[in-house]
């Protein structure tokens, strides 16, 4: 193995945590001594120790004059655990590769000065490229204070998200549907407006075994949501939050006897402000958001720069009809010069259904100041 093959083992590691890290990044670690792997670990849950430590945790053997392989920049001040530079230095090591550079001020820069201060050799930026790539989340959160927001939707090859009657089970097949539930796994909260949950009666928790469960959100501007609904059900089982404009107290006092929580937003033309939402999720530490629908919804959340990916899975399928319901409704975008932009990043095959995935083009600042 050579530096790279360790690195990519630190990444391998670090992406086991899924969205059990957040809102802290995934990190990984590999500690080699002697061209063998004398340890490793993860930053498995946010709280818990960071991957370096778990590595030392881990060593078989002393780590003196070893490499580590870490990939993102060590901590260097106290937060919820002591800093990862403190136990790199206290046990002798050698040199450390980094993969990521951290945005994070407290630690930019400066976890590696502290390394080199004390005889450590330092190499930054190796795959830096593929180390970055699993944290867009974090260093959206971090450096913005906002959710990373992610849209989510499946249509049919002619964009019907449902049949004109509304029947939209199943759009996309067995293994698509999967794959959303590795998504939901992945990310911090899942958000729908009360159209979708009146029409589907979803219940938008992650099915997979032992996977991190979302925090279920309902855009509720009129807290309209049946009480028998399947999220009012399972909140007790699952964290539930319905954002609303405003709250009748006998309807609040009733969803939170069943578990979930109530949360009253500012107003943005009778609705519920999006980014009044995002700004008080950025407050309790949910670093990303999942929205799932509808589509006005969803194209408020892109009108007002709050998505910054996107997942299209798009069954072969037509369906047709004038009144069959698109992914992103709402008023829409003016002109094509006006339009969110996207760039492509994957194309991924799902059974006989196709994932594209878009990475969201950040606009001008001056367009932004215009809206």
């Amino acid at each position: 193995m050579d530096e790279k093959d360790y690195m990519r083992r630190a990444i391998a590691l670090a992406q086991q945590a899924g969205g059990f890290a957040a809102p802290n990044p995934l990190v990984g670690a590999v500690i080699v001594k002697d061209g063998r792997i004398i340890g490793e670990g993860f930053h498995r849950k946010c709280g818990e120790w960071h991957a370096e430590r778990n590595a030392f945790a881990s060593l078989t053997e002393s780590a003196e004059g070893a490499a580590l392989y870490v990939t993102l920049e060590p901590c260097c001040h106290y937060g919820k655990t002591p800093p990862c530079t403190e136990a790199i230095i206290q046990h002798r090591i050698a040199k450390v590769y980094i993969g990521s550079r951290d945005p994070n001020p407290l630690v930019s820069g400066k976890g590696v000065r502290m390394l080199r201060e004390h005889g450590i050799e330092v190499q930054e930026d190796l795959l830096r490229e593929e180390c970055d790539a699993m944290n867009p989340v974090f260093f959206h959160y971090i450096t913005h204070r906002m959710p990373y927001g992610v849209l989510k939707y499946a249509m049919t090859a002619d964009g019907k998200i449902a049949a004109y009657t509304g029947a939209s089970q199943w759009i996309t097949g067995e293994t698509a549907r999967r794959h959303v539930q590795t998504l939901r796994s992945r990310y911090s909260a899942v958000l729908v407006g009360i159209g979708t949950v009146l029409a589907d009666d979803p219940m938008l928790n992650c099915r997979l075994e032992n996977a991190h469960q979302p925090l279920r959100i309902a855009a509720d501007s009129h807290l309209r949501i049946p009480l028998d609904s399947k999220l009012c059900r399972t909140a007790k089982d699952f964290p539930t939050l319905i954002a609303c404009i405003r709250a009748d107290e006998e309807k609040r006092k009733k969803l939170e006897a069943l578990g979930a929580e109530v949360l009253v937003c500012d107003e943005e033309n009778g609705h519920v402000s999006l980014k009044a939402l995002f700004r008080a999720l950025a407050e309790r530490q949910i670093s990303s958001v999942m929205i799932e629908g509808g589509g006005v919804l969803s194209e408020a959340a892109l009108r007002h720069h709050l998505v910054q990916h996107v997942y299209a899975y798009i069954a072969p399928k037509i369906l047709g009809g004038k009144e069959a319901k698109t992914p992103v409704e709402g008023q829409g975008f003016d002109h094509p010069d006006n339009a969110a932009l996207l760039t492509n990043r994957s194309i991924t095959t799902l059974g006989n259904d196709i994932l594209l995935e878009y990475d969201v083009i950040k606009p001008s600042a001056d367009k932004t100041e215009k809206e």
